[in-house]
């Protein structure tokens, strides 16, 4: 099942394949200059060719018929396909007999075939070649009437009988006549099913739009006619024929700059129109697929591809391919400019696939350092593929720089690979300071900051390249020409690439510099505090020579205690607010600090009710309860527990009234909620 399943796939593939191809020629065609030539040739006096608007309207007349077998089901489209190779099959037959036919007049033998060995060769020749036709036919057609086909076999038959061969020509004629009207008898039979298909097609998506919308009729038809995968299919198909077309027409070996130039022309030539254009651009998308999802199994092996089905879908190398070439004009060039516009291009797509890998390498590289995994393999790998991210974009950027003159559009060109190979820099200099403190089984001081500052710089140089990129459009808009795609991609590019990165850069800068001043505020423990608490950090669950005192009293590395403040501005065991000194006190929600183990009862009960939140908190934690059942359940308890002899075993506690119990603590809960409640909203009213 799931090879018929492929099969089908394959199929619904490749019959499209020629519609494309057709639409692709009739684009081409120039009906105009067409009949110029025709004008100046002998076919002028053809009345075929001399109404023009007849062909002219023949043109849209392909236009629709391409359209039909691009949207046609695929079971129609394959019936079609059978019916077409049928036509063929009896045209090979009209051939072979008119062939046998002619080679008979020539030889001028009217005797007995047995006599003659060539005219008994001939004659067998053409009666296995019609024999193999009529078969496929009745294969084809599903049907056992072998005699429906076999009418081109009539001159064989004649001459086997000793007709003269000026008989043996009419006959042939007359069995091409009925073969003919066999076919017009067909079509004829068949001449509404084009129209109620039509007419079916149009109910069904007229009920698909009222159901599910223009936007799921869109989504269907896409995944149906499996679109990229056609368009790509029919792009290498025009790739594969322009790149056999030249070496058939060349003797002697072309040198490396010259496949470099046949590359560059042969796929210039190939999207010369807006269809081999979306050809070219899903060919690169699943390039770019088929790199990064290599990248990636080179990196983690099959458990890629288990923890991460969604692959990267390499879209984004496309339609960054297909913005370019229409803001570029790119299909209205000649092919030597259009090949050398498409090294730019491509340049500009090859470095987007590097800056992907590099968003894929760089986490599973960073991982891996700061991981104990000691598998040599693993960290060459990774290693290696930094290496080649970090070598390649610089001799991309060498290179390109040799092809064309150095100016300011050729700098910005070449400034997203120099950055790439400048993160891939940073990235092995993390990776390096995470080994180096694998292998001296400490933390280092101040990583986090470390990590920080290289990342801030490759930040930094992307935000200057970018506010570049948007300078030199706007200059280019106000001074040069202006047009509708031009701005939209540069206010896209201010939007995405100019502000978004902006504010996320100044949000990352206050968040890191509110921690420092937080951390800065709180006391730093002294030795014989350390040696009384004598514990370890609860976030790197490492010994503490120094740390800092929350003001709930828990002790913490100021380092650690930095990076979780970059997340939440809480405490990481009590989740106490932790306040920001330039807060004024008692507009906070804090929690009640916990009380220092060695201070005094009335002190700590002073500085708790110091605050006014915390005076708020503490009346309501001291406020009676006035429920007189919970009271009374959990006394109860309480009495039978405390006229126990002894420790109170598991039969003792079964003896209790469990539901009374929970009764109990349940209203006392709700209560005690309902008093937190009133209270605190009394205290904000005042």
């Amino acid at each position: 099942m799931a090879a018929k399943e492929k099969l089908e796939a394959v199929l619904n593939v490749a019959l499209r394949v020629p519609s494309i191809m057709l639409l692709d020629v009739l684009y081409r065609w120039d009906v105009s200059s067409f009949f110029q030539q025709i004008q100046r040739s002998s076919l002028n006096n053809n009345p075929l060719f001399q109404y023009k608007y007849l062909a002219l309207n023949m043109h849209y007349v392909g236009y629709i018929l391409s359209v039909v077998l691009l949207t046609l089901p695929r079971q129609h489209l394959v019936q079609l396909y059978l019916y077409f190779l049928t036509a063929l099959l009896l045209y090979a037959g009209h051939q072979i007999s008119r062939d046998y036919v002619r080679s008979e007049l020539e030889s001028g033998y009217e005797g007995p075939m047995y006599l003659e060995p060539l005219s008994m060769n001939r004659f067998m020749t053409a009666l296995i070649g019609q024999l193999v036709v009529c078969t496929l036919c009745s294969c084809v057609m599903k049907t056992k009437q072998i005699w429906l086909f076999s009418a081109h076999m009539l001159p064989l038959l004649a001459r086997l009988c000793l007709v003269p061969l000026e008989t043996i020509v009419i006959i042939n004629k007359f069995a091409m006549i009925f073969t003919g009207l066999e076919v017009l008898y067909f079509l004829a039979s068949n001449l509404l099913v084009p129209y109620n298909l039509a007419k079916s097609a149009y109910r069904e998506l007229v009920q698909v739009v009222e159901v599910y919308g223009l936007l799921a009729l869109g989504m269907s038809l896409w995944n149906q006619l499996v679109v990229p995968v056609l368009f790509m299919v029919f792009w290498l198909v025009l790739f594969a024929l322009q790149i056999y077309s030249y070496f058939s027409t060349r003797d002697q070996p072309a040198s490396r700059e010259r496949l470099l130039f046949l590359f560059l022309t042969s796929i210039a030539e190939c999207c010369s129109t807006p269809y081999s254009l979306l050809g070219l651009v899903f060919t690169v998308s699943f390039v770019a697929l088929g790199v990064l999802t290599l990248c990636k199994f080179y990196l983690q092996g099959y458990r890629a591809f288990m923890n991460d089905p969604a692959m990267n879908r390499g879209m984004t190398e496309g339609v960054t391919l297909l913005i370019l070439a229409v803001q570029t004009g790119l299909i209205e060039l000649q092919v030597v400019h259009r090949a050398f516009l498409l090294s730019i291009i491509l340049f500009i797509v090859v470095a987007s696939i590097l800056q992907s890998m590099l968003e894929i390498a760089d986490p599973i590289v960073l991982a891996l350092g700061a991981s104990r995994d000691k598998s040599l393999w693993k960290h060459f790998r990774a290693v290696s593929l930094c290496l080649f991210l970090l070598v390649f974009p610089a001799y991309m950027a060498y290179m390109i720089c040799q092809f064309f003159h150095m100016d300011f559009w050729l700098l910005i060109i070449i400034s997203s690979s120099i950055l790439t190979s400048l993160q891939v820099l940073g990235t092995l200099f993390i990776y390096v300071l995470f080994m180096v403190e694998e292998f001296r089984k400490e933390p280092v001081e101040n990583m986090d900051d470390v990590i920080y500052y290289v990342n801030g710089t490759y930040r930094l140089l992307e935000f200057l390249v970018a506010l570049c990129v948007v300078a030199y459009g706007v200059s280019e808009t106000i001074f040069g020409e202006w047009t509708v795609m031009g701005s939209m991609i540069i206010f896209i590019h201010s939007y995405y690439n100019v502000w978004l990165r902006a504010q996320l850069g100044w949000k990352s800068f206050l968040l890191r510099r509110d921690a420092v001043n937080k951390i800065k505020s709180l006391p730093t423990a002294t030795k014989d505090q350390l040696e009384q608490h004598n514990d370890i950090c609860a976030i790197c669950y490492q010994d503490m020579k120094s740390a800092v005192i929350t003001p709930c009293g828990h002790f913490f590395h100021a380092g650690c205690l930095k990076k979780w403040l970059y997340v939440q501005e809480t405490c990481p065991l009590c989740h106490c607010q932790l306040k920001n000194p330039t807060q004024p006190p008692g507009l906070g929600s804090e929690l009640v600090p916990q009380p220092n183990p060695g201070a005094e009862p009335n002190t700590v009960q002073q500085e708790a009710t110091e605050t006014p939140g915390v005076e708020c908190q503490n009346r309501a934690r001291d406020e009676p309860i006035e429920n007189g059942q919970a009271v009374k359940g959990l006394g109860t308890i309480q009495d039978s527990l405390d006229s126990k002899d002894g420790p109170v075993t598991p039969d003792d506690a079964s003896s209790f009234d469990v539901s009374q119990a929970e009764s109990a603590i349940e209203g006392l809960a709700k209560e005690q909620e309902e008093v937190v409640t009133r209270d605190l909203g009394g205290c904000i009213q005042n």
